[in-house]
């Protein structure tokens, strides 16, 4: 059974930091993009950054919003996925999800989304308040 488990979450002020970490068991792919999402109240989910594997590179893409401030990596152990986040800001604020392909993936630049991923973590909470 696949499981996706994201931790790191909580409370913070704007310019602070987090470090979100998720971790896997029972997944087949660690050599696959991976990646972080996020969904805010009313909002749709929304891609926040992605990692193809060594093998194939290790490409990171960011959206917009994100880039400059937040770093997607994987453990040295290749069974964790991190994201650091630096310079929080309030619109930051969502609920964060680790996800992983059904099968081995590449994400090219600008094309991924979450129909992309067919395992999710649960979430986990940030919040960032002024």
């Amino acid at each position: 059974q696949v499981q996706l488990v994201e931790s790191g979450g909580g409370s913070v002020q704007a310019g602070g930091s987090l470090t979100l970490s998720c971790r896997f068991s029972g997944y087949p792919y660690m050599d696959t993009c991976m990646g972080w999402f996020r969904q805010a109240p009313g909002l749709e989910r929304e891609g926040v950054a992605i990692i193809n594997s060594d093998a194939s590179g290790g490409m990171t893409d960011y959206a917009g919003s994100v880039k400059g401030r937040f770093t997607i990596s994987r453990d040295k152990a290749g069974n964790s996925l991190l994201l650091k986040m630096n310079s929080l800001k309030v619109e930051d604020t969502a609920v964060y999800f680790c996800a992983a392909p059904e099968r081995r993936t590449y994400c090219s630049r600008g094309g991924w989304g979450p129909r992309n991923f067919g395992y999710w973590g649960q979430g986990t909470q940030v919040t960032v308040s002024s």
